[in-house]
């Protein structure tokens, strides 16, 4: 058995593996790159595997990073099927067409340039249009049920506590007389996500394909979440601000809409009371059609949800409404958000703020100093809502320079990826371990920590493959070839452009701050003398770069 990663390598997004046994080629998921506009240029990049050769494909969960190159692949002549649970394949079928929406939208502004330039048209990744034909080779299974392939390749589906049908794959390959299993696991749940169950334990394996997002750092526990949460809301609430949620239309926002509601079950003081009848009085809007549709899927799927959710359904609760909960459909319905002066909690899409309603949002209460824009999932980098993490104090929407006055808080706990605790204790639950376990969907640095901590606690032998690498499944794991990236030389060219955009902005920052700041009448010669200077070196940099020396 021999598996090449192809995605989410060293990375978190664009999940996608290759892997050849048995006389067969299947895909592990085919997830889009999202963030820098470099990773995104990864998505237009060809398959660097023949499409016709591919067998089936596995799905472990309905998120864009991981199922959004899917009609891509459709496009390009794959017929064959995509497994999946129940519950992802409803989540694709919204959530693909959304994508390739937007997909339509973006590549429109881009024309829209192009045209003005004189240049040809380009076309979008995909169309709305072309993700709903794909839909037509999805396959739902249900958790638990052994799947065979054939004679010689039987899969299982796991719930990996995520999202709402996110699964843990099992596959079991038989060559040459022998049986060996690989496991995926895709992303694994956070261990205390409101509404799902956590993640299957799973007994045996003889290989671990792992994420590793959350590699490096810990979660906040549930209690400590929810007070936080109630906390910075009621605080902007008091001084008259909205709280601006941007959140992935699908996951987290019912989490968040649960969790509103059940907050005011449990018994505490005085004070929390206050504080919920403040959050209380305000209108919740879900601003994302999306996540409307989303909200629908789960209400249909409630016999995935966990124990006590059930529970709270069969006594006539429905967990994903409260009294205040308001959906808004339309743009005009999402414009009037801005418009009203009453203060409010905006839960929009996307949760990483790069396209969507949630934009408009940002830009109209970004620099409010009375609202908080709370951000409760990963923010991958090269994102805006990134950038917002970590503390920019202007950034661009829409070509609009915005201050940024808001309250900025991030609530790492409600993170749907498990963190080091649990990662550790997923692999702590085999009771037989994995001969070798490969690193997949994090970041370099998170990795490193989490491969030292697993060698250290469990002697098992770690692999973070790079991008392209493939491996022979045997005793020794060896890397057998690394498929050639044709894109990497273009990658670095827009690495360069990335740069260049950034230095241009950069330079406009300094020309408003030289203005503002030095050329005033009361800023004594010397100073000015030496901006002269500084600009005059830079001026030469910039010159030796043109030149070439």
């Amino acid at each position: 058995m021999k598996v090449t990663f192809l995605g989410a390598t060293k990375t978190v997004t664009g999940s996608n593996f290759l892997v050849e046994g048995a006389g067969k080629k299947f895909l592990v998921d085919c997830g889009m790159y999202q963030g820098s506009a470099a990773d995104e240029f990864e998505n237009e990049e060809p398959f660097l595997f023949n499409v016709n050769e591919i067998d089936f494909m596995l799905l472990t969960h309905a998120h864009i990073d991981h199922s959004g190159r899917i009609p891509k692949l459709y496009n390009e002549g794959y017929r064959n099927q995509v497994i999946a649970t129940k519950a992802t394949c409803d989540l694709c079928s919204i959530m693909l067409p959304d994508s390739g929406h937007i997909q339509e939208m973006e590549v429109e502004w881009k024309n829209k340039k192009r045209e003005r330039k004189g240049e040809e048209p380009l076309p979008p990744l995909y169309t709305a249009a072309d993700a709903a034909k794909c839909l037509e080779i999805f396959r739902p299974v249900q958790y638990d049920e052994i799947i065979d392939i054939d004679e010689n390749i039987k899969v299982r589906f796991n719930d990996a506590g995520h999202m709402l049908g996110s699964a843990i794959i099992e596959v079991w390959v038989t060559e040459n007389g022998k049986t060996e299993k690989i496991v995926f696991t895709g992303d694994l749940g956070n261990n205390d996500i409101p509404l799902l169950s956590p993640p299957t334990m799973i007994e045996n394996t003889d290989y671990l394909v792992m994420e590793s997002t959350y590699g490096n750092r810990l979660h906040m526990r549930n209690d400590d979440k929810a007070k936080i949460f109630l906390d910075v809301v009621y605080e902007t609430l008091e001084k008259g601000g909205t709280v601006v949620i941007p959140s992935f239309a699908v996951g987290r926002t019912q989490e968040i809409l649960y969790e509103l509601n059940r907050i005011k079950e449990d018994e505490h003081d005085e004070e929390f009371y206050k504080k919920y009848k403040k959050l209380m009085s305000v209108p919740v809007y879900v601003d994302s059609p999306l996540a409307i549709s989303a909200t629908e899927v789960f209400k249909e799927n409630m016999n995935l949800f966990n124990e006590e959710t059930q529970k709270i359904i069969n006594e006539g609760d429905n967990p994903l409404e409260f009294s205040g909960l308001k959906f808004t459909r339309t743009a005009d319905e999402s414009k009037a958000l801005n418009a009203s002066q009453e203060s409010s909690i905006i839960i929009s899409a996307s949760g990483m703020c790069e396209v969507g309603r949630i934009k408009h949002h940002l830009k109209h209460h970004l620099w409010e100093p009375n609202s908080t824009i709370l951000f409760v999932g990963y923010q991958a980098p090269g994102t805006l809502g990134r950038r917002l993490v970590d503390g920019e104090k202007k950034v661009k929407i829409f070509g609009e320079e915005i201050a940024v006055n808001a309250r900025i808080e991030y609530i790492e706990g409600y993170s749907g990826h498990a963190d080091q605790e649990w990662l550790m204790n997923f692999v702590y639950s085999f009771t037989y371990p994995p001969k070798h376990i490969f690193l997949v969907h994090g970041e370099p640095e998170g990795q490193i920590v989490l491969k030292q901590k697993l060698e250290e606690n469990t002697n098992i032998p770690i692999t973070i493959p790079d991008f392209g690498e493939s491996y022979e499944l045997n005793e020794n794991i060896d890397m057998v070839g690394k498929v050639n990236d044709t894109a990497k030389e273009r990658y670095l060219r827009l690495e360069v452009l990335e740069r260049m955009n950034t230095l241009k902005e950069e330079l406009e920052d300094m020309s408003n701050i030289v203005k503002e700041e030095y050329l005033d009448k009361s800023v004594a010669d010397d100073e000015i003398i030496k901006i002269k200077d500084r600009l005059k070196d830079l001026e030469n940099q910039i010159v030796r770069i043109v030149e070439n020396k």
